[in-house]
């Protein structure tokens, strides 16, 4: 993408989302298009932050989450505070999202035997002698 500013309906058609989508971010100060009248012109910046957001929601961050490492992209540190943090939340998600997979993992198990098991009741109902 170059430098241009972007409109809403660009924008929408450059990352997949709606202008709802858009504005929402907007409200929630994650997103700072340049105002033109009523139209809003997304920044090379708005652009980043958009794919950041994103990436963001993707892996279960709040947007809350999000909007605090995106805040510290401002402080003067080359950027070593905000990395350190978005490797942190990540490697909590990341341990949660394991743990979740582990449960999910374990009901699947169970399940599958439930099913074997009531699999087997019915074929045992069905047969002939079964009713003697």
């Amino acid at each position: 993408m170059s430098d241009q500013l972007m409109t809403i309906r660009e924008m929408c058609a450059a990352f997949g989302v709606t202008p709802r989508t858009l504005r929402f971010y907007e409200s929630k100060e994650l997103l700072f298009p340049v105002r033109e009248g009523q139209k809003r012109l997304f920044t090379k910046r708005d652009r980043a932050r958009l794919k950041l957001i994103l990436r963001g929601k993707r892996f279960g961050f709040s947007l809350e989450e999000i909007r605090q490492l995106l805040d510290l992209y401002d402080m003067d540190d080359q950027q070593i505070t905000q990395l350190t943090r978005t490797y942190d939340i990540a490697k909590e998600r990341l341990a949660d999202m394991e743990r979740q997979r582990a449960e999910l993992d374990e009901a699947i198990a169970e399940l599958k035997q439930q099913l074997d098991w009531g699999a087997q009741m019915i074929e045992s109902l069905k047969r002939p002698d079964a009713a003697e």
